[in-house]
């Protein structure tokens, strides 16, 4: 961690697990986006609702991980260790709420349901909603462990962020025009095609 002497062996896990979810709330409302414009017309709604699952799935692993890590170290109780909770929750307590909330209780009552996976609205909702988690998630992991109670939220951080994501929808949808949208010689499309459930 950024934290000078904390570190958990969970601590890799939890930070990967966010890094996959939000992979996987971009290949699906990328994948929406695609098949809206029409280039993706052979993705259907069995695709999608695998997407919806990855996406509700991975939550859950992000949300598990990072519950056991607390769970672990509070029970233990080991001063070295409670620094890393104590610290947000005495100076950035309504983040952590906050995170908490749309990480795991928006998807697990949202993205439950068969529909609501299938639902190409709610997959953007709740994509975008984890998106903004995840910025939180992100937040807590860095500014607790370097700016310490002295950290205030300022403008120009989601602006910087809003930047970047500009940055790399530029260069994902630029690199759209460099390939086949579809790998027609790959052994597995029709396959992929047919696909339901």
């Amino acid at each position: 961690s950024i934290d000078t002497h904390w570190f958990s062996t969970m601590y890799g896990w939890y930070v990967f697990s966010g890094m996959w979810v939000t992979f996987m709330i971009f290949a699906t409302i990328t994948t929406l986006y695609l098949r809206d414009k029409g280039f993706l017309p052979k993705v259907n709604d069995s695709h999608i609702h695998d997407l919806g699952k990855w996406m509700f799935g991975i939550s859950m692993l992000w949300s598990y991980l990072g519950l056991c890590q607390f769970l672990l170290i509070w029970y233990a109780d080991i001063g070295e260790e409670v620094i890393y909770y104590q610290q947000r929750f005495e100076n950035y307590g309504l983040p952590l709420i906050v995170m908490c909330v749309i990480n795991f209780v928006v998807p697990f009552l949202v993205l439950m349901a068969r529909d609501a996976k299938r639902n190409p609205v709610f997959l953007r909702l709740t994509g975008c909603l984890i998106l903004i988690g995840h910025y939180v998630d992100v937040y807590l992991l860095v500014m607790p462990g370097t700016m310490y109670g002295h950290s205030h939220y300022s403008w120009w951080q989601p602006l910087m962020f809003l930047g970047f994501l500009g940055l790399f929808v530029y260069l994902m949808l630029n690199s759209f025009t460099k390939a086949a949208m579809v790998p027609v010689n790959h052994p597995f499309i029709d396959e992929s095609e047919h696909h339901s459930i």
